[in-house]
């Protein structure tokens, strides 16, 4: 009944702004800036382990669809904490920018197979969202929703153009995809060059120039230096993509990319961003055409020693330094996704209790940096 009368609010809402009804967005002034608002931050377990009969709940994805419903995506892993087995991915949906969300509902399953790493990608053309997922990490697979993530097109097979044929393994994100100014969809990926799972990793990125019809490969990055990762457009167009690193380096690996994706710089670690060797999400929250500044965020597990202090940064020049941090859970955390509403809140999505829980935290920039940003 929940799911019901949230879809009615949101029509009466469009139905009123057509009619001429001028509707303030929460923060936002008339003229585009954002309100200055109390600090705010709080948390919601959207998923729980033991849940209807799944083990636990891992690898969360976060995105904002066209519409600006919330989708929030894991896996639902059927009888252990383990990597494979049976394994489906589970979605809830929230109309109102994280605050309430709809029941939990599994939108890929594939009996005893794994169905992994959700990364969920917007057409902001269209509305469209792909969801590339991986089966058993050795095949791509592409699923789509036309009606904001209600329902789902049984997955289509794109291994060939998603992956190059000598890899053995495959992982989309995972987290979220993103689409270039060009139009372009991207979804970063990870792979393996070994038989053996986790011994020869990289990052690269697969893309697609015509909303999703036909997918290509970008070059692969530098050889085990890196593999989970996330991708934001930076202000001159080109993409800077952060990742967890290999090799205990204990530090957020990063590259750069001038031509959309198909090629990439030299991986490099960021001695100002530790991680215990974990997945990441960035996301950009503002432009200086938007928002007054260039604001982008980065959410990882600081703790080089074990994952924990779920930590989010903030860069004010393109994710060259990060001048801002906060941490928004201090215990056991791990995985996590990024994404803003409509009305300038910044959610975060993060595995926490020792693979336990997926958590939501939902908060403001005056919480994040103290009202010290000096909104315009």
């Amino acid at each position: 009944m929940r799911y019901v009368q949230d879809e009615l609010l949101v029509m009466l809402v469009v139905v009123f702004a057509l009619g001429g009804v001028s509707l303030a967005v929460a923060g936002q002034a008339s003229d585009g800036s954002r309100q200055r608002r109390s600090p705010s931050l709080v948390s919601k377990v959207l998923f729980r382990a033991g849940d209807r009969g799944y083990t636990c709940y891992r690898i969360p994805a976060l995105v904002r669809t066209k519409r600006g419903t919330i989708l929030a995506l894991c896996e639902a892993r059927k009888h252990s904490r383990r990597d494979s087995g049976d394994i489906d991915v589970a979605l809830r949906r929230s109309l109102d920018g994280g605050r309430t969300w709809t029941d939990m509902q599994i939108i890929a399953d594939d009996g005893a197979h794994t169905m992994g790493n959700p990364c969920p990608v917007v057409d902001a053309s269209n509305g469209v969202i792909w969801l590339p997922t991986c089966r058993d990490n050795k095949r791509v697979l592409l699923m789509k929703s036309a009606d904001d993530g209600k329902t789902w097109s049984k997955p289509i097979d794109i291994t060939q153009d998603a992956m190059d044929s000598t890899w053995h393994w495959v992982g989309t994100g995972p987290g979220h995809g993103i689409q270039l100014r060009t139009g372009r969809l991207i979804v970063p990926s990870w792979a393996d060059q070994a038989e053996r799972l986790g011994e020869i990793q990289f990052s690269y990125v697969f893309y697609s120039d015509d909303h999703g019809r036909t997918w290509r490969r970008g070059k692969a990055l530098d050889r085990n230096a890196s593999d989970e990762c996330e991708v934001v457009e930076l202000s001159d167009g080109s993409l800077y993509m952060n990742m967890r690193s290999r090799q205990n380096k204990r530090r957020r690996a990063f590259a750069t990319s001038k031509d959309g994706g198909q090629t990439w710089s030299k991986v490099a670690y960021d001695p100002h961003l530790p991680e215990p060797s974990c997945q990441g999400s960035v996301v950009r929250f503002t432009t200086a055409a938007d928002g007054g500044k260039n604001r982008v965020l980065l959410a990882t597990p600081a703790n080089p020693a074990k994952r924990s202090h779920m930590t989010v940064r903030l860069s004010y020049d393109e994710c060259r330094t990060w001048p801002v941090s906060k941490v928004v859970h201090t215990g056991s955390s791990a995985y996590c996704d990024l994404a803003v509403t409509s009305d300038s809140e910044i959610l975060l999505l993060y595995e926490a209790g020792d693979y336990a829980k997926i958590v939501l935290a939902r908060f403001n920039l005056e919480w994040l940096t103290d009202r010290k940003d000096g909104l315009p």
